[in-house]
């Protein structure tokens, strides 16, 4: 039997989905009927990392969706890097179009998640009704920027870092070092952006079998399993990119060069908002949002 609980006034479905061979343990709210929303999570976090546009979507009639991401909180943990690549990751999202009786979706993602709301724009637009992607660039932009900018390049560090083999998971998702971690990670938004209630949440879904290695494997794929070159880098379908100036780890110097390989896009800065934008300005973060997709 399906859980709910209410939100803000708005209840909340939890249930297993399976899409793309795999389980995945997701959030739905809104009308059954209404035009379907994908909302995609990111590191470190789980579908509650969404909750704030997810609430004010489902309050403006939108029927949306937000998974556990693969080798995130509840959702199934697949073992090896191969099962981390941006394809295989993407399809999941496809998938739960499909799974919910749609053919096409609007999609938004903050943070790892935008990566794949970017992915799905440009490999299967027609699936994509509207993006919206926060703090995270174009693929191809972060591409070259990690080559070629030494200042992004030092930002990006602990891409690297994640690289070596049980030990990045061990220093942040140990039994003894969860707590510190999260900690660390409300320290890089703004204060009281990240609440204690929340925090103990992010924990507990750090304390699910595999999650570690499961969620560290996301960055290894991406830098060992790289896709195959994109035929076409320009994404087709309307897009929003939501960005904190403060970002500790991604230069807003690349959101417009992303907004250029955009054939019909908006950009909305925050000026004191950081990577965490959806946390630090949570109410008008979705209202954006909801604008943007509710606008002809």
């Amino acid at each position: 039997m399906a859980l709910i609980e209410t939100i803000d006034g708005i209840d909340v479905e939890h249930r297993d989905i399976v899409t793309n061979g795999i389980r995945l343990h997701c959030a739905l709210a809104g009308p059954e009927d209404g035009p379907l929303v994908i909302a995609l999570h990111g590191f470190p976090e789980f579908w509650r990392g969404m909750v704030g546009p997810v609430v004010a979507l489902a309050r403006a009639g939108f029927r949306v969706v937000a998974p556990d991401q693969r080798g995130y909180g509840t959702s199934e943990k697949p073992e090896g890097i191969d099962a981390y690549r941006i394809e295989e990751i993407s399809a999941d999202a496809a998938g739960l179009v499909h799974a919910l009786g749609r053919d096409h979706a609007y999609v938004v993602g903050h943070d790892w998640g935008a990566a794949v709301a970017w992915w799905l724009a440009l490999t299967r637009p027609e699936r994509v009704d509207k993006l919206v992607v926060a703090n995270v660039p174009h693929p191809s932009v972060f591409a070259r920027e990690v080559k070629s900018n030494r200042k992004q390049l030092r930002k990006s560090w602990y891409i690297f870092a994640i690289q070596a083999p049980w030990l990045p998971e061990r220093l942040a998702f140990g039994k003894r070092t969860r707590s510190r971690f999260a900690r660390t990670i409300a320290k890089t938004g703004n204060p009281g952006s990240f609440d204690a209630r929340y925090l103990a949440q992010l924990v507990d879904a750090w304390s699910e079998p595999g999650a570690g290695t499961g969620m560290m494997n996301w960055y290894r794929a991406s830098v060992r399993r790289r896709p195959e070159r994109l035929a076409d880098k320009r994404v087709h379908v309307p897009t929003l990119i939501i960005w904190g100036r403060r970002d500790v780890a991604l230069s807003d110097t690349m959101v417009e060069p992303s907004a250029a390989l955009c054939d019909d896009v908006r950009v909305e800065f925050f000026d004191d908002a950081t990577h965490w934008v959806l946390h630090d300005e949570p109410e008008r973060a979705s209202q954006l949002i909801v604008d943007f997709f509710t606008s002809p």
